[in-house]
């Protein structure tokens, strides 16, 4: 330096400083051998992923919003729901043998106003304390059930008990290792009954920013996606448990949201803040539903006859076909 053979510093002719490069091309945070180390450069890679993500998007919306109503349509993106196999028992609402077969079925009373939803809550014998829980939970979101325990009586005898006091459904919640697991739902007295795997419970305690109690208003009802003749059965039979005439001032809907053929029920209260905003809570209990079978009747497991059973080495060939 000095010479005349290279920049002298402070004089505007340094080279640019080399920019730094968070993650080169080829790196792999599975090459780093400490396990702490690797953890703190995996989550800022995916830090760095996520602005990447977020700077694209914000890109193409200014694009967007410069083209006006020039801009092209937005791609569909992929998913394995628009790409789902087709059904062929997939229900059209205009068919007149899908409305005969609505006027004719075991739930049609309840539709017609006939009767009026009466619903027995019961558990396995001899419940732990988060299925009794549960239980009480799922009394409140279902306006007129009741909670009984089971104290070892067999449900072929609970049936004829229901029957004759007037209950219209009996929803059994089994556990294994303190955790319900299973669900099953008989529509009284001439069936049909559901057999459910439950999975994800979450009572109102774990759930974040919930909100207050739910009220004694009975509920608007929510089904998505039972597109089947199956999940049309499915769906109407969980509309069954709820009153027909929602009371709307109480704010509060029950959604029973299929996908994959996962029923995931949430249950909610909401308030209007203006005409185009709606501020929703969370109330509890949520879990998820995976039918098993679908049998004809009420409950038998001996000489029942299934309309539907889920055989997984069959029917799970296909991760594009469902079944609701």
């Amino acid at each position: 330096p000095g010479d005349g053979s290279g920049p002298v510093p402070g004089d505007g002719t340094d080279p640019p400083a080399p920019q730094r490069v968070l993650f080169p091309p080829t790196f792999s945070v599975s090459e780093i051998k400490n396990k702490q180390r690797r953890h703190f450069m995996f989550l800022r890679w995916k830090q760095q992923q996520r602005k990447e993500k977020l700077a694209l998007k914000k890109k193409r919306r200014k694009e967007r919003e410069a083209l006006g109503d020039k801009a092209p349509p937005k791609a569909v993106p992929k998913t394995i729901e628009n790409q789902r196999v087709y059904d062929e028992t997939t229900v059209d609402p205009n068919d007149e043998e899908v409305a005969f077969d609505e006027a004719t079925d075991e739930f049609a009373p309840y539709f017609n106003r006939q009767t009026v939803p009466k619903i027995l809550i019961t558990t396995s014998d001899r419940p732990r304390g988060r299925t009794v829980r549960f239980c009480e939970q799922l009394a409140t979101v279902i306006p007129n059930s009741h909670v009984y325990y089971r104290r070892g009586l067999a449900l072929k005898r609970i049936i004829p008990q229901c029957i004759a006091r007037d209950f219209t459904d009996l929803i059994v919640i089994n556990e294994d290792r303190k955790i319900p697991n299973g669900l099953v739902l008989s529509h009284l007295p001439d069936g049909p009954t559901a057999h459910f795997r439950m999975s994800s419970v979450r009572l109102r305690k774990e759930i974040k920013r919930k909100g207050k109690e739910p009220t004694e208003h009975v509920p608007e009802v929510i089904l998505n996606n039972f597109t089947t003749r199956l999940g049309h059965t499915i769906g109407r039979m969980f509309a069954a448990l709820f009153p027909h005439d929602p009371q709307f001032i109480g704010r509060q809907v029950a959604t029973f949201h299929n996908q994959r053929d996962y029923i995931f029920f949430r249950f909610h209260r909401y308030i209007f803040k203006s005409e185009k905003k709606v501020g929703i809570q969370e109330l509890g209990p949520r879990f998820t539903l995976k039918l098993r079978s679908l049998q004809k009747g009420t409950f038998d497991s001996k000489f029942g006859e299934y309309e539907w059973i889920h055989k997984r080495r069959e029917m799970d060939t296909s991760r594009r076909k469902f079944h609701l």
